[in-house]
């Protein structure tokens, strides 16, 4: 895909990720319409784009159709999705509250699978979706058990829409280990365990868009490697 004209709706552009992404496809030549749900951060990244900024919450379906419409209508057609939300929970798996569980897959798998159905009559044939998953869907992890299988679930579906919907969309699963963010700082609920040396998040950004103009399915970790590569 062709980055340099291209329309694209950030979901997601508020947080660390998403606002690097944003930058990094206005760099590209692409006109981002960002989403996200704080409101002061949404000015901003308004501001830079040059759009105005659309308020979104995942965890509310009708939210997510307003809002690929809105940017649709602002931009005149839709050609690519990028989805960068997501939340954490730590702690042990049978002490797991109900409500909590509820709401990380509420924000981790729901309100993704609401954007890409609702982006997907928008974008013509060749539109891309860009959904960031984690690495806890290749490596479910201890202390993490509702994280990782919320990841799981998220990577799965994906992986199937790539599959049914090859002819039309170009679907793109990014898969990052943990990040240079903080995330793991604010999680819903629980103490992140000891984690690895975090990786560069622009990094990460660079290879996203390598994926998107290189048609690759995903984003991984190659552990041998240790790096993050786009196949």
């Amino acid at each position: 895909m062709e980055l340099h004209g291209a329309r694209i709706l950030v979901a997601g552009a508020t947080g660390a990720l998403g606002g690097q992404l944003t930058t990094a496809l206005l760099a590209a030549g692409a006109t981002v319409v960002p989403a996200g749900r704080d409101p002061e951060r949404l000015v901003e990244v308004g501001e830079e784009c040059g759009q105005t900024g659309l308020h979104l919450d995942v965890v509310d379906a009708d939210a997510c159709r307003q809002v690929v419409d809105a940017a649709t209508e602002t931009l005149g057609g839709l050609d690519a999705l990028v989805v960068a939300v997501g939340v954490a929970s730590f702690g042990r798996a049978l002490e797991a509250d109900d409500a909590v569980v509820e709401e990380l897959f509420a924000v981790d798998v729901l309100g993704p699978m609401s954007l890409v159905r609702a982006a997907a009559p928008h974008l013509g044939e060749g539109g891309t979706v860009v959904v960031l998953s984690a690495i806890l869907a290749d490596v479910p992890t201890a202390g993490m058990a509702e994280y990782s299988a919320a990841k799981s679930a998220l990577s799965t579906w994906l992986g199937l829409v790539g599959k049914e919907e090859r002819r039309k969309l170009h679907v793109v699963d990014v898969r990052p280990p943990h990040l240079d963010t903080d995330l793991s700082d604010h999680p819903l609920a629980g103490t992140a365990p000891k984690l690895p040396a975090p990786y560069p998040a622009a990094r990460v950004v660079e290879v996203v868009l390598e994926a998107v103009r290189d048609g690759k399915k995903e984003v991984v970790w190659d552990a041998d490697a240790r790096e993050v590569v786009a196949r």
